[in-house]
């Protein structure tokens, strides 16, 4: 056994988009323990139920994080909508996915220019970064917002996607998919590429079930766990496929988020096609009286919400369960015996959204 010490890893660092801090034990440069710690950026979002009403709720959640912002919004307006048994139009579900599936492919266009950053390719950042600017110009088209969309309320939706608007999505959609297609020929086979991620922090499908991972983190070691297949909102109704691989390594992870890059753009197009006419919302009096939970797929895996009202406009609790917290684990595992030259690479493979986590 080598001389162990203990390396700080966070929670400034420049691979680190959000602040996370890990203790790492390691023997000359292999990592045998990682101890993560967290809580740099808590805001007590939980909290504002008694401040706020389950109406203005709905903008404080989504304010839980920037890059995931419409599911967790989503999320909680499903919630009260159970509650208060409210049925949402068919145009409003939608509108709904077409606008969270936006929000996936802005979501994993952002990891990939940080993945390139991980692990020096800056050129190959800045095109990911620049094919997601004309997907946040189609939210701001349709939304009036680029990361914070502001478009659920509890009943359905407050804003509408006009044909015109649709027309130009489509077409949008062709310019970011031949594009998409370009920089992930370079992302899965230049080899320089390959020799940072193939074969470099690989965990088991049965580690994934015994650690609880989730999302595209966990579908890349063959866990078929896409909270979508459940048929929420618009689902039902749409051809979808889960993307997984087998391999389970930091290369499978990105060739997961790259194919769900392609499946977004796909399901944008079926929901294009059979959205119907009709209202976009319904209204809604009273009060939610009772509690429930609700799964959605968000962009880095299942996240869950759940809402106990009592019966007037300040509900009692809201609670969320983030994807990053479920795969925070998997982290730690796969850290063990891995290269310490590899870390900022395997801490990016998870996708980790912190300001999520930290509510």
């Amino acid at each position: 056994m080598g001389k162990r010490s203990v390396i700080p890893f966070g929670p400034q660092h420049p691979v680190l988009p959000e602040p996370i801090h890990l203790d790492l034990v390691v023997e000359d440069e292999k990592i045998v323990e990682a101890i993560p710690s967290i809580g740099f950026v808590h805001r007590g979002l939980e909290g504002l139920v008694t401040k706020k009403d389950f109406n203005q709720m709905t903008y404080i959640v989504e304010r839980t994080c920037g890059i995931c912002s419409f599911g967790h919004g989503m999320g909680y307006v499903e919630t009260i909508e159970d509650i208060m048994k409210v049925e949402v139009p068919d145009r409003a579900k939608y509108l709904r996915t077409i606008w969270f599936e936006m929000s996936r492919i802005h979501s994993h266009l952002l990891w990939l220019g940080l993945m390139a950053d991980a692990f020096g390719f800056e050129n190959l950042f800045y095109q990911a970064w620049r094919i997601r600017e004309k997907v946040l110009d189609m939210i701001e088209m349709t939304t009036g917002g680029r990361v914070i969309f502001s478009v659920n309320k509890v009943g359905g939706v407050i804003k509408d996607i006009t044909p015109e608007m649709q027309a130009k999505i489509l077409d949008d959609l062709k310019e970011v998919e031949a594009e998409t297609k370009r920089i992930a020929t370079t992302f899965l086979n230049d080899y320089s590429v390959k020799s940072r991620l193939c074969g470099v922090g690989i965990l088991t499908k049965q580690q994934m079930i015994d650690l609880g991972c989730t999302g595209p983190f966990a579908r890349a070691s063959g866990l078929n766990n896409d909270i979508r297949l459940r048929g929420y909102e618009a689902y039902k109704d749409l051809d979808l496929e889960p993307c997984i691989s087998t391999d389970g390594d930091c290369y499978a992870r990105c060739d997961v988020r790259i194919q769900e890059i392609f499946q977004s753009i796909d399901l944008i197009r079926q929901a294009c096609a059979k959205i119907p006419a009709g209202d976009i919302a319904v209204p809604v009096k009273g009060n939610p009286n009772g509690e429930a939970f609700v799964r959605l797929e968000q962009p880095r895996g299942e996240a869950v919400y759940y809402v106990k009202a009592n019966g007037t406009p300040h509900i009692d609790r809201f609670r969320l369960r983030t994807p990053t917290f479920a795969n925070l684990m998997g982290l730690c595992e796969m850290l063990k015996n891995t290269e310490l030259a590899d870390v900022g690479i395997l801490a990016v493979t998870i996708d980790p959204c912190i300001s999520c986590t930290e509510r």
